[in-house]
This record gives structure tokens, C-alpha cells and sequence, in this order.
């Protein structure tokens, strides 16, 4: 009869994290998708599940960029912005999402605008030139003499410029 080595536990911790080296955590990715939307896995608004903890996906070096798919909120788009990077679709919960009804940026309020594409978000601080509610398109002004820009509001405080 053949007999299994017994690894103790402090040498089979190191082998797991070896093996995980370079590889994106999904637990970070519910993170930040409940921060993006504000409400935790499985509440109304949040995402329906956690991301598959199956999945392999590259480190990403960049800050990931989260944004909304489609106009009704029904998922959520998470991308590596890194050359080559991936992409994800979360789902959203199936109970219908609720947005306030008002605006949720106020005209002369501080806000990050975030320019994305494929590949890359670059975001700086600007002032909004209008209120608006989740979804609606605003004036935004990045330095006191620059021109406006149209951007979309994503959440409080983050409007988006998407870069085709």
C-alpha cells in the first residue's frame, strides 16, 4: 500500500498563493461592483451573485472600470484596462433597480469625470454646469477656462465620457 505524503499547513499556504500570483481576485471584483452601485450581492440594485470564484483572470495593473450595460442597469460591465485585458459581465438582482428620483448630482457640485474606452479611464475632477439623475446626460467643466463636456452620470459624484 502506498502512502500519501502529508504536507504541513505552513508549506501548503505558500504552494496556494504561488499558484493564485497573478491572478485577479474575484472577492475584489464583488467589491468593487458593490461599491459601484452602492448595495451589497443579492439586495435589490447589487449584483444577483458573486462573480464564479472559477474564474481566472489576469492581475490587472490599472484600476478596473466599471460601467453600466444598457440603459435598463440589468448588468454591469467590468473591464481590465490594461493592453490585452479582460472583460466581465455581472449580473444585476432580479428585483427591479432603484434610482432616486431626483438628481443625485447638483449643479456647481464637484464631481470625477471619467474619459473610457477601449482599454483605457482616465478620470480628473470637474464641476458640474447641470443637475441631473442616474443616466442623464450633463455639462461638465474640467478647469475654469475649458470648454464643457457632455457626460453621462453614472452614480453621486462619477459622470462618464465613453471614448469609442
Amino acid at each position: 500500500m502506498r502512502r500519501l505524503a502529508v504536507l504541513p499547513f505552513a508549506l501548503v499556504v505558500p504552494l496556494v498563493a504561488a499558484h493564485a500570483e497573478g491572478l485577479h481576485d474575484p472577492a475584489a471584483i464583488d467589491r468593487d461592483v458593490a461599491a459601484f452601485t452602492g448595495q451589497p450581492i443579492g439586495a435589490a440594485g447589487g449584483a444577483a451573485r458573486p462573480v464564479d470564484r472559477r474564474l481566472r483572470l489576469a492581475a490587472c495593473a490599472a484600476p478596473l472600470a466599471l460601467s453600466w450595460r444598457g440603459d435598463a442597469h440589468a448588468s454591469i460591465l467590468v473591464e481590465c484596462p490594461d493592453p490585452g485585458g479582460w472583460h466581465i459581465f455581472v449580473a444585476m438582482s432580479g428585483l427591479a433597480r432603484t434610482t432616486p428620483a431626483g438628481p443625485v448630482i447638483e449643479r456647481g457640485q464637484s464631481v470625477t469625470v471619467a474619459i473610457t474606452g477601449d482599454g483605457f479611464s482616465v478620470s480628473q475632477s470637474a464641476e458640474a454646469l447641470e443637475s441631473g439623475a442616474v443616466g442623464a446626460w450633463i455639462k461638465v467643466r474640467t478647469q475654469a477656462k475649458s470648454d464643457p463636456l457632455q457626460a453621462q452620470v453614472v452614480r453621486p459624484g462619477l459622470v462618464e465620457v465613453r471614448v469609442e
